[in-house]
């Protein structure tokens, strides 16, 4: 049962119901709970953090953006092995990619606030993404953290171009108009994070 795999028992079954269906399932789905989770991680995340160590805001930035990201918050929900507790609508044939399990997590994250309040989140949040092991998170969503530092800095859009060149993906990097760095890969994902590693130690390591 979802009670005892989170360690909270709801009384409101609708609100933890509607944080484990997808909108291909119900109207009555987690997207607005997620949005809520959303918030509320990148609050308490920032705040263990910045309770817990010295680091100056850019490294704070970058952890920050390590454990609230989709892939991180992906292998939460697997530890907590809930997928079997989703409710999901036949168009998506069982398949939970990490961005549903990503956005299931930051659901159940908002449906335990509006329940049990914001110290018994704070609680689910730190035990639940290890926060204490911050000291040995080594960071390789590069995406995430030149999105995170170009936010903070600067004012302007961002954009990846990635295209198929023979055997490789090469993946070009633009703020506003100008190409920043460009990286290479033998998929568009691992092209883009390649990328986005060039573009930070252009941008932001002296």
């Amino acid at each position: 049962m979802i009670d005892d795999k989170i360690g909270f028992k709801f009384k409101n079954r609708k609100l933890i119901n509607a944080a484990l269906t997808h909108p291909s399932k119900s109207k009555e789905n987690y997207q607005r709970l997620e949005f809520l989770g959303d918030s509320i991680l990148d609050f308490l995340v920032g705040e263990y953090l910045f309770k817990n160590s010295d680091k100056n805001e850019g490294d704070l930035t970058v952890l920050r953006s390590h454990f609230v990201s989709e892939e991180y918050l992906s292998e939460c929900f697997d530890r907590l092995q809930i997928e079997d507790e989703l409710f999901l609508g036949k168009s998506l044939k069982n398949k939970v990619t990490r961005a549903i399990k990503g956005d299931v997590f930051e659901a159940i994250v908002g449906a335990i606030y509006l329940e049990f309040g914001l110290d018994d989140v704070r609680n689910f949040i730190i035990k639940n993404l290890q926060l204490e092991n911050f000291n040995n998170v080594e960071d390789t969503n590069y995406k995430s953290q030149l999105q995170e530092l170009v936010q903070a800095n600067f004012k302007c859009t961002m954009k990846y171009e990635t295209e198929k060149e023979g055997e490789i993906f090469v993946a070009k990097f633009f703020m506003d108009e100008d190409l920043i760095a460009t990286g290479y890969g033998k998929d568009k994902l691992s092209a883009e994070q390649n990328c986005a590693f060039v573009a930070l130690n252009k941008l932001f390591v002296d």
